[in-house]
């Protein structure tokens, strides 16, 4: 009897401390201030690259953006409006070449260029329907007299302006009476967006473009002597100037990349000379409307 009162006494002892008996949850040391500011750090220095990365990205993004606007507006443009008269646009800066029965008064030009004083390539009316106040004129002795200003230019002669460089080649007819050599006229090379250091022989080392723009003339000694032409307009219309075999034959000795003739359709030399120089010339050749305008490369 005594021995059942314990067992009872021992199962309820039991039940007792089980039903007493709770989980202690496990609890975590709780974290210096000193190691959870090093995690902090730890987090942010994760970040930075990647911050970093994004920031020289739309940097790199914002420099190609400004290179592209700067290329696009450092462009080189030539519109040929008919007979010998040339346009060449570079940024800012409009270069005129022996302006004639132009149409309407534009005020716009940087520059005036022209090559003698025949009546075809220099018009007092046209230069003033080109020029502004700052225009400057560049032209044979001839003309700067008549025009009573102006810079006069001689073969061989390089002056620059507005950031442009235009030397003198001479232009004349070695055995024809219209244009003598004892005149000094020229033809020009015009230097665009480059740094060269010589007419006949240096590259324009920031890779300018240089257009060579013979004026009235026949196939020269000097002309051949050229080098490191882009661009060669060259007169293609016979009798006062070559025609388009001598002008084709020039290309072989000038080497330009791009050859555009001129002087025909008016007064002398017609669509057929074009394209006869077109088909004999040594290098590319494009035949311009009057108007059309080509980007120079």
């Amino acid at each position: 009897m005594r021995g059942l009162r314990l067992l009872i006494l021992g199962i309820a002892l039991a039940l007792v401390v089980y039903g007493c008996k709770k989980e202690i949850p496990e609890t975590k040391e709780a974290e210096k201030p000193e190691v959870k500011e090093a995690k902090n750090l730890e987090a942010k220095e994760a970040v930075k690259p990647e911050i970093k990365e994004t920031a020289k990205t739309e940097e790199t993004v914002t420099e190609k953006k400004e290179v592209a606007g700067k290329e696009a507006g450092m462009g080189v443009s030539l519109q040929w409006l008919g007979h010998a008269s040339f346009k060449i646009r570079y940024d800012k800066t409009i270069i005129y070449i022996d302006p004639w029965k132009l149409k309407e008064p534009v005020k716009d030009a940087t520059l005036v260029l022209v090559s003698h004083s025949h009546y075809d390539h220099y018009s007092a009316e046209d230069i003033a329907k080109v020029s502004g106040p700052q225009t400057k004129l560049i032209a044979s002795a001839d003309v700067v007299a008549k025009e009573k200003g102006g810079e006069a230019i001689t073969p061989g002669v390089t002056i620059e302006a507005d950031g442009i460089r235009i030397t003198g080649v001479p232009a004349y007819n070695p055995n024809k009476q219209f244009h003598p050599k004892a005149n000094n006229w020229v033809g020009f090379v015009i230097e665009v967006g480059g740094q060269g250091e010589a007419l006949h022989q240096i590259k324009p080392a920031s890779g300018g473009i240089r257009i060579y723009y013979a004026g009235d003339t026949d196939l020269t000694d000097e002309m051949k002597t050229l080098k490191n032409i882009d661009v060669a307009l060259l007169p293609i219309g016979g009798n006062f100037t070559m025609n388009a075999e001598e002008a084709a034959e020039a290309t072989k000795y000038i080497k330009p990349k791009q050859a555009i003739p001129y002087h025909y359709g008016d007064i002398v030399g017609s669509q057929g000379d074009a394209e006869n120089f077109a088909k004999l010339a040594a290098s590319c050749a494009k035949i311009l409307k009057p108007g059309e305008t080509v980007n120079l490369e």
